[in-house]
C-alpha cells in the first residue's frame, strides 16, 4: 500500500513541486529552470509555440513545444487530477462530461482570476459541437483538483501549464490547439474499444490523431457536412461551412504518402489486435467506479488532493456477452429513472446517480469511416478536426501543404 501511495505522489509530478506560498506573482511565475535547460536542449526557443494533448484514459495531460524545425515534441506531461464523467464526448449541459476534439484557445482563453487558482477555457462548444447541437459553458483546465465536467489539475501543476500558454502567446502564437482525445488511438486501443457507442465519434478523431502522429504539427481543421476535416486544401481557395456542403478538397501529396505507409502498419497492429482480444471489449468504469479505486488506494491517508483515478486502474477487459449485459442493466435502470412519476425527483435523482451513466443515448454521429472495424487505410485521407470560438478572431497563417513542398 505504502508503494502504491508512493506511486500516487509521483503521478502527481516531481516536475511541479513548488511552495505556492512563495510564489508572488502566479501569472507570471516563470517555468523551472530544469524545463528551461530541456527546452534548450530540445531546440526549442522559450516563448516557442505549444500544443495541449489530454488523453481522458490514462488520465494524462501533454504539453508539446515546436522546435527550430517547426516540428512538435514533448516537453512536459501531467497527470491529470480529477475528471468527471466517463469515456466520450460532451453532449449537452450537465451531463459531466469533459469534452473531446479539437479546440484552439486565444490568450482570451486564459482566465488569471479564476476561483480555481488559474484556468484555461477549452473553447467548447467549439463550431462542430455547435453544428451538432451540443452545448456546455465554462469547461476548464484549472486547478483546485475538483471536477464537473473540466479537466482539474493540482494549483502546482496548472501555474506550469498556464506558463506555457502565456509564454507562447508572449512570442508571437495566436492559437494554441487542445486536442482531447479518450484514449491514446493505437490500434490495441481501437480494438478494445470497438464496440463503444462512441466509436464513430472516435474514428473521425482518429483521422486527426494520425495526421499529428504523422507530421508532429498540429493539424489544420475545419467543419463542414457537420464532420471535422484535416488538413484538406481547397481548390479554389474557398471556405468550410460548418453545416453546409463540404468544397471540393484533397489532401497534399506527400502527406498522402505519408499516412497510406502508416496506415499499412496500423492495419497489421490492428488485424493482431483482433485476434489477440477476439470475443472480449474493454468495460469503461463509471467515475464512482474510479473514485473507488482512489479510495482504497488512499485509505487511512489524509491527502491535500481528491484525484479521481483512471480508467486504467478500474476498467478491465470482459467477454462482450457480458459487456453487453452489463451494459443492457445500466440503460434499463437509466430507462427506469427517467420514466419516474415527476413527483418523486428523489428517487429519480437516486436511480440516475446509482448508474453513474454520463450519456443515456449513443452518440449519433455523421462520420466518413465505412465501419468501426474497418482498417485506418479506408479513411486515413478522411475527414478530421480543429476549432476555435467564434468569437476569436483566428489569424491567417501559413496553408499546412507550404510545409510540405521543398521550397
Amino acid at each position: 500500500m505504502a508503494l502504491a501511495l508512493a506511486g500516487c505522489n509521483d503521478a502527481l509530478e516531481s516536475t511541479t513541486q513548488v511552495d505556492l506560498s512563495k510564489v508572488k506573482n502566479k501569472v507570471e511565475e516563470p517555468l523551472p529552470s530544469r524545463i528551461l535547460s530541456e527546452m534548450s536542449a530540445k531546440n526549442m526557443d522559450r516563448n516557442s509555440p505549444i500544443m495541449i494533448r489530454i488523453f481522458k484514459e490514462e488520465g494524462a495531460l501533454e504539453i508539446w513545444k515546436a522546435k527550430t524545425d517547426n516540428r512538435f515534441d514533448k516537453i512536459a506531461d501531467y497527470k491529470i487530477c480529477a475528471w468527471s464523467g466517463r469515456l466520450g464526448p460532451k453532449v449537452k449541459q450537465g451531463d459531466r462530461q469533459a469534452p473531446e476534439g479539437f479546440y484552439n484557445l486565444s490568450r482570451a482563453n486564459l482566465n488569471p482570476n479564476s476561483k480555481y487558482y488559474l484556468a484555461i477555457n477549452t473553447g467548447f462548444p467549439n463550431r462542430y459541437d455547435a453544428v451538432n447541437g451540443r452545448n456546455g459553458t465554462d469547461l476548464m483546465i484549472h486547478g483546485a483538483c475538483s471536477s464537473s465536467g473540466c479537466y482539474s489539475m493540482t494549483d502546482e501543476q496548472v501555474l506550469q501549464i498556464y506558463a506555457f500558454a502565456r509564454d507562447a502567446f508572449k512570442g508571437g502564437q495566436t492559437s494554441v490547439q487542445l486536442q482531447a482525445f479518450p484514449f491514446r488511438m493505437t490500434a490495441e486501443n481501437m480494438v478494445k474499444h470497438r464496440l463503444n457507442q462512441n466509436i464513430e465519434f472516435w474514428n473521425m478523431l482518429k483521422v486527426g490523431y494520425d495526421n499529428f502522429e504523422v507530421t508532429k504539427r498540429p493539424p489544420d481543421v475545419n467543419v463542414c457536412e457537420k464532420k471535422y476535416v484535416f488538413n484538406q486544401q481547397t481548390a479554389d481557395g474557398g471556405g468550410f461551412n460548418p453545416a453546409g456542403k463540404c468544397p471540393a478538397m484533397s489532401t497534399p501529396p506527400a502527406l498522402t504518402a505519408a499516412l497510406a505507409s502508416y496506415g499499412k502498419t496500423y492495419d497489421l497492429a490492428y488485424t493482431r489486435a483482433l485476434k489477440e482480444f477476439d470475443g472480449m471489449a474493454w468495460y469503461d468504469p463509471t467515475e464512482a467506479e474510479r473514485k473507488a479505486v482512489v479510495a482504497k488506494q488512499r485509505k487511512g491517508h489524509d491527502l491535500a488532493y481528491a484525484p479521481t483515478g483512471t480508467s486504467l486502474e478500474a476498467g478491465r477487459m470482459v467477454k462482450v456477452a457480458d459487456l453487453e449485459g452489463m451494459m443492457a442493466n445500466k440503460t434499463a435502470t437509466t430507462l427506469a429513472a427517467n420514466a419516474a412519476p415527476a413527483s418523486t425527483p428523489a428517487a429519480v435523482a437516486a436511480a440516475v446517480k446509482s448508474t453513474d451513466v454520463a450519456i443515456a443515448d449513443p452518440v449519433n454521429v455523421p462520420v466518413p469511416t465505412p465501419s468501426p472495424l474497418a482498417p485506418q487505410s479506408q479513411m486515413a485521407t478522411a475527414f478530421a478536426p480543429v476549432e476555435q470560438p467564434e468569437s476569436i478572431e483566428v489569424a491567417s497563417k501559413k496553408p499546412f501543404w507550404k510545409f510540405w513542398s521543398k521550397d
